[in-house]
């Protein structure tokens, strides 16, 4: 069972869908509570399978053109991986960026206020200001590092 969105942005979902003239249906909601369980690091194709684990009769078409409207509103956002895969997450998640180990696999998160100093630097250098959430690195992770140093 999936864990819904809160009762507060479900209410703002079902407005801004219907101010555009669409309508707010079980699969929408479905798949707006499959994304708001997936802790932000769901593909697209992680997504369509949980959502079809609920609701067999929903097609990967629904569930994509779902999450270009979610995104669209502003509700949504995703970001590619140091492997090009998009991920999503809900509005509730905050911006961040991703820290990917190339060693083990690990993936952590870095919030906003970590890449600060990173993002300065870019806009600095390139007159670039980059997007946190389309911001990931590769590298090795602390144990990595201390369990077989360069």
């Amino acid at each position: 069972m999936t864990t819904p969105v809160t009762s507060a942005l479900a209410a703002r979902l079902q407005a801004a869908v219907k101010a555009r003239g669409q309508r707010w249906t079980e699969q929408r909601q479905l798949i707006a509570d499959v994304l708001a369980a997936s802790d932000g690091h769901a593909t697209g194709a992680e997504l369509v399978e949980r959502v079809r684990a609920q609701d067999p009769s929903a097609t990967p078409s629904t569930v994509y053109r779902t999450l270009d409207l979610l995104e669209e509103l502003g509700f949504a956002r995703h970001h590619h991986g140091v492997d090009g895969r998009e991920t999503y997450h809900l509005e509730e998640v905050l911006p961040h960026g991703h820290l990917h180990c190339h060693t083990c696999g690990a993936e952590v998160e870095l919030d906003a206020t970590a890449a600060a100093p990173i993002l300065a630097a870019i806009e600095r250098a390139t007159g670039f200001a980059a997007d946190l959430d389309h911001l990931a690195l590769q590298g090795r992770c602390a144990s990595c590092r201390s369990a077989a140093p360069r």
